[in-house]
């Protein structure tokens, strides 16, 4: 292949990504892989229900903080959260450049949700969230602050569990965890469909499914999120 044909390529590429196009297409792939992170990792922290006192949970804390493939797709989430939040931020100021004077009135158009025109305040109070969330776990699972315990083989590892319940014997801040999964419901109401639209996924017959399903997750996926530190809460 060429220089010259080599160059054309990347123009495109970049032209396309400078694109409104290109942009809400990274969108839709970025916020794809972030609702299937959502689904993964409940399935691991719903363990922290299971009445063992954390046994599983910790083995299963243990596995992902040392699983070199777990690793490089944690890396590559945290990749994606902050591509997300980029090219997110980079579409509300191209919106807001196209129309750079407020109308003194404007009507609410009937097919957008409320979710889809509050998608930036949604998407900053779940930032904050997760920078609760690292802050709470992650940060002190890297850098020490949690007991050390000894799991099956003789391996030792970090009592995740306990730092957990310590942390959700606090009601205001299992309030904020409600409060946000709340937010996080909103936001996937809009994404979800929104991301099928964005691929051209449009059809009579499967539009409505997709609706439908995208529906049922943004209630399922953020309720059972909510419910772990209601339920450790309640019972500790």
């Amino acid at each position: 292949m060429s220089t010259v044909q080599t160059e054309k390529k990347q123009h495109w590429l970049i032209n396309f990504l400078n694109s409104t196009i290109g942009r809400k297409l990274l969108m839709a792939l970025t916020g794809t892989f972030l609702i299937l992170f959502l689904f993964v990792h409940l399935i691991g922290n719903l363990q922290l229900l299971i009445p063992d006192n954390g046994k599983t949970f910790n083995e299963y804390a243990y596995f992902m903080g040392h699983n070199k493939f777990i690793q490089v797709v944690s890396f590559g989430n945290f990749f994606f959260i902050v591509l997300h939040i980029i090219v997110s931020i980079v579409l509300t100021i191209a919106n807001q450049k196209a129309r750079p004077v407020a109308y003194a009135y404007q009507a609410k158009n009937p097919k957008s949700s409320s979710a889809s025109r509050q998608m930036m305040i949604l998407g900053s109070i779940i930032l904050l969230f997760l920078v609760m969330h690292l802050a709470h776990f992650w940060a002190k699972s890297k850098f020490g602050g949690l007991t050390e315990i000894e799991l099956t083989g003789g391996v030792k590892g970090h009592d995740l569990y306990a730092a957990t319940v310590d942390v959700f014997k606090q009601w205001w801040i299992v309030a904020i965890y409600v409060v946000c999964m709340i937010g996080v419901a909103f936001h996937l109401l809009h994404g979800f469909q929104s991301a099928f639209q964005t691929f051209g996924l449009n059809h009579q017959k499967y539009t409505p499914i997709i609706k439908s399903v995208g529906i049922g997750f943004a209630i399922l996926i953020p309720f059972l999120y909510a419910l772990i530190p209601l339920v450790i809460f309640l019972t500790n």
